[in-house]
């Protein structure tokens, strides 16, 4: 029986998935297959090339300056940012692997802005695919070839069941970034219970754009369903905020220790 894991978007809240790894890795639950999105995408090419332990260094290192080091801000190439950097970090990581190099069968889903369909990346360039999962559209650089334009996977497909299952995977467990709504609306101020929000706009289209995205995550699960679901309680954290890693880690350890006695279930049945 083969178990995959399927890694949702969530940008700086991806650190999560760190926790949860380590749960299965403690519980002796295998990992066989990996398929992500966006930071999912990123988090399970490490699974998939055994360097769990060098992501994790990072992610609890990782500093609001570092953050700020890595933007190449200016209007280019159809984003706000630029990506060599980014690029730069993760051939430090990967070099230049294919995915069919790696330990564990991986996939990374994007979104081709041709199409509107999500494309799901199994073999070539482990970095290539990783830039295009989470080419956040507007944000990063989208990836071209001759017939794609490659970007962010989360608006297609924020939790790669299909992905997993059709990388060989019997039974899967999906960890899903955008379950938790009602924190994210708090945090932004939109709290039934509080004083009434002073309406301002980018925390509206915060809102609305992470309403969006556990929409889409819900309809998919809905038709693709995973053997077990985990949705760590991190809606209090800022997506955007990469430095939180101990706290996500944490709580991703939290929600799979949660979810334990599924996981338990699900490798006892047939």
């Amino acid at each position: 029986m083969a178990i995959g894991l399927a890694l949702g978007g969530g940008a700086g809240l991806g650190w999560a998935h760190i926790g949860v790894v380590r749960v299965l890795e403690a519980e002796g639950v295998p990992i066989d297959v990996v398929a992500g999105t966006s930071i999912g995408a990123i988090v399970g090419a490490c699974i998939a090339a055994d360097i769990v332990d060098e992501l994790e260094d990072v992610a609890r290192e990782i500093s609001l300056r570092d953050m700020l080091s890595m933007g190449e801000f200016g209007f280019s190439k159809g984003s706000l940012l630029g990506a060599g950097k980014i690029e730069q970090r993760l051939r430090g990581h990967f070099g230049h692997q294919t995915i069919e190099q790696l330990a564990k069968p991986f996939a990374a889903v994007a979104a081709d802005l041709y199409s509107g369909e999500k494309v799901v990346l199994d073999e070539g360039d482990v970095v290539t695919a990783l830039r295009a999962s989470s080419a956040i559209p507007g944000m990063l650089p989208p990836i071209q070839t001759a017939r794609l334009l490659l970007v962010d996977g989360g608006v297609a497909d924020p939790i790669p069941v299909q992905a997993a299952r059709d990388l060989g995977a019997d039974k899967i467990i999906a960890v899903d970034l955008q379950g938790d709504y009602p924190g994210r609306s708090r945090r932004l101020g939109f709290d039934p219970n509080g004083d009434k929000p002073a309406l301002a706009a980018m925390k509206s289209a915060r809102a609305g754009w992470s309403l969006a995205l556990r929409a889409l995550s819900q309809a998919n699960l809905r038709s693709d369903r995973p053997d077990v679901l985990i949705s760590p309680r991190i809606g209090h954290i800022d997506m955007a905020d990469f430095t939180k890693a101990d706290e996500l880690i944490a709580l991703g350890k939290k929600a799979a220790y949660d979810m334990l006695t599924e996981i338990e279930s699900m490798l006892a049945r047939d």
